[in-house]
């Protein structure tokens, strides 16, 4: 309703132990996070649908429940971001957009970068691409990218990020988590990702988004 109908819901398992951390909540094995996860779309859905709706899991049980009030949209888009082959191959079933995202890490530095190179994400589309065959025309491809600098020296801050984090510069050069150098660069990058892994939803942090307008307006309608 505060959209007037703009919402999309992004959900995940969770794997980042400090939001764990300074919520307070007990950071579970992958798989009860994962079991707990899936229970939730199905609370979050049969919330959003038309009248009540009950529901009983290990994590959730929900007797007679009516939410209110109801969304917008009939069903608010769904994406879903993963980075292992089970809630991939969830969200390839039942996500409107996936999420490419890096796995294997409890705190962002090299072992999580390390999941995050061209050849990982190819391996993750891949499975997008097998799960979901039966409805890969309906789902849109997204990903997060936490790197973003429109430079005019590229190898430069390519350098600089590598060095930070212990990684081959390469790593940072070729991963589509980064976006980096002049508008055009950035263009380039961005077209080459949608030929490559079908990533048309490309996010950037709150603090990027002035450097990028620029490249928005050029890709408008393309």
């Amino acid at each position: 309703l505060l959209s007037d109908g703009r919402l999309d819901i992004g959900l995940g398992a969770g794997w980042m132990i400090s939001d764990y951390e300074e919520a307070g909540m007990p950071y579970d094995s992958p798989k009860v996070r994962i079991d707990r996860f899936i229970e939730g779309v199905a609370v979050i859905r049969g919330a959003m649908a038309e009248g009540s709706f009950s529901f009983s899991g290990d994590h959730y049980n929900i007797t007679n429940y009516n939410g209110q009030p109801k969304p917008v949209q009939a069903r608010p888009p769904l994406l879903i971001g993963g980075g292992g082959k089970r809630v991939l191959t969830y969200a390839a079933c039942e996500a409107d957009i996936i999420g490419i995202t890096r796995v294997h890490a409890e705190v962002f530095g090299p072992e999580a970068l390390s999941t995050m190179t061209a050849e990982s994400v190819d391996e993750k589309v891949a499975i997008v691409a097998a799960a979901g065959a039966h409805r890969i025309n309906d789902i849109e491809m997204n990903i997060r990218t936490p790197f973003v600098k429109v430079t005019n020296d590229r190898a430069a801050t390519v350098e600089g990020i590598s060095s930070m984090f212990g990684v081959a510069a390469d790593l940072i050069n070729n991963s589509p988590f980064a976006l980096i150098g002049s508008v055009e660069e950035c263009i380039e990058q961005l077209l080459e990702r949608r030929e490559r892994w079908g990533f048309s939803y490309t996010i950037v942090g709150a603090e990027n988004i002035d450097e990028c307008a620029p490249i928005v307006a050029a890709l408008r309608g393309k």
